[in-house]
């Protein structure tokens, strides 16, 4: 968005409040300050000191290398630097599929194209020094939709009036169906994180630019990330908890460790988490963002640029259409971001499709029981939008023995060259989007 062009509904916006301070609050309270024309505006940043934000190793999509730029005004190696980050060119699949053999799914570009390996404590550091709010510490309520914008009650003071409320509290403790969409067809829920020693050399001068990847390693009972910025080394096994033990995990686990010469770790956290799209992400007034709009597991690092994406629609609708518009302009909005979210469930689920090197409870479960109830879970009359008919169409399109040049650019959540990319190293067999899985053609494509 270009400074200085009218923006008739930013005098619609003179209260805004975001809750939460993880890397999604961070996000939304930064590009407020950017984005907003009018630095007349009050912005609140809400949080509860007593609610410790867990930081861990972080992916990203290379969106986020030129969103940082533009939020703190600093060059890209700086910015890299203030988060002992790496240069994520890709992911490095470890055992998965049925090919027997390990694959890249690069960044396009190919080579050119990255993304960060960053330390998500250090990212809220850098988006706070380019925010301008007021810090609100308080423990936060509700939120609820009125007539005029939203309200924010309190624990111990009292409830407030806002005119666009970014919600960015974390995922819910339970869901509920008429609130929120179970993506039923991704099998994992939970998440044990341990921070290693680097693996990376940081040099006295300048960023890192070596090409790094995350490693998504298939293991027995799940699959384990390896993301590496220069502070630390993040690790996460990611399993069902309903299927495997979670000693078993731990020891498979170290295992993993001794056999990747890691002596010694940091248990950071064991998490739980629902794979959902919320509903209604946004109402006129309340944004969820972040994990409160949305949550599946980190295999494709969608997290945060989910969360800009949310943040960046929202924002511009609200500034930039005059309020009369909000009502029709809403659902809308909405409906776009729940497709994008349940596309991008949908993309990451296909993952599981066609198993890997193991032949183990987890793995069976995944691709005999999860991933076959996708047709049902994202069912038009279910979640309101065609995103299963989307990617019923990107399956058919990488099927195809040639793709016509006018299709190359295609995206559902992702761009066609990643279902490609993909569906090739998982060795998806030829069948139609009717199977239950995708389809990989053996012809070349511009990746």
């Amino acid at each position: 968005m270009a400074l200085g062009v009218i923006q008739p509904g930013s005098k619609s916006l003179r209260k805004i409040a975001v809750v939460g301070r993880g890397t999604a609050g961070s996000l939304a309270a930064a590009s407020v300050t950017r984005l907003h024309p009018d630095s007349a505006h009050e912005l609140h940043h809400i949080y509860d000191s007593r609610i410790p934000v867990i930081g861990v190793g972080e992916g990203s999509w290379p969106s986020l290398v030129q969103e940082l730029h533009k939020l703190t005004d600093l060059p890209h190696e700086t910015v890299q630097q203030r988060l002992k980050g790496t240069r994520k060119y890709g992911v490095a699949f470890e055992g998965w599929g049925r090919r027997d053999r390990d694959f890249t799914h690069y960044f396009t570009p190919q080579q050119v194209s990255y993304a960060y390996h960053l330390s998500a404590d250090l990212m809220g550091e850098l988006l706070h020094d380019s925010t301008r709010a007021q810090h609100v510490d308080a423990k936060v309520l509700d939120i609820t939709r009125v007539d005029d914008g939203a309200e924010v009650e309190f624990e111990g003071r009292a409830s407030e009036h806002y005119d666009l409320v970014f919600d960015a509290r974390g995922f819910p403790r339970e869901l509920h169906p008429q609130e929120h969409i179970d993506i039923s067809f991704i099998p994992t829920n939970t998440a044990v994180i341990r921070r290693c020693p680097t693996i990376i050399e940081e040099p006295q001068e300048g960023p890192v630019v070596q090409h790094t990847y995350t490693r998504a390693v298939a293991r027995p009972h799940g699959w384990v990330f390896v993301i590496p910025p220069t502070a630390h080394t993040s690790y996460g096994y990611i399993f069902n908890r309903d299927v495997t033990d979670l000693a078993e995990v731990e020891s498979d686990f170290d295992a993993f460790l001794d056999a990747d010469g890691v002596s010694e770790f940091e248990q950071r956290a064991v998490l739980r988490f629902p794979n959902f799209v919320h509903r209604r992400i946004f109402d006129g007034a309340i944004a969820r963002v972040g994990n409160a709009a949305a949550f599946m597991e980190p295999l494709e690092a969608t997290a945060i640029v989910s969360a800009q994406l949310q943040i960046g629609m929202v924002l511009q609708v609200r500034l930039n259409r005059p309020l009369e518009h909000l009502e029709r302009d809403s659902p809308v909005v909405n409906r776009f971001l729940v497709k994008n979210m349940l596309c991008y469930g949908l993309f990451v689920g296909w993952h599981y499709s066609c198993g890997s090197k193991y032949d183990s409870e987890f793995w069976r479960y995944a691709r005999d029981h999860t991933w076959p109830q996708h047709r049902k879970a994202a069912d038009s009359k279910v979640v309101d939008c065609d995103a299963l008919q989307q990617f019923d169409d990107m399956i058919d399109l990488v099927n195809q023995s040639v793709i016509d040049q006018a299709d190359w650019n295609r995206m559902c959540a992702v761009p066609l060259t990643s279902y490609a990319q993909m569906s090739q190293g998982l060795g998806c067999p030829r069948h139609r989007h009717g199977d239950i899985h995708g389809t990989a053609p053996e012809a070349s494509h511009p990746m």
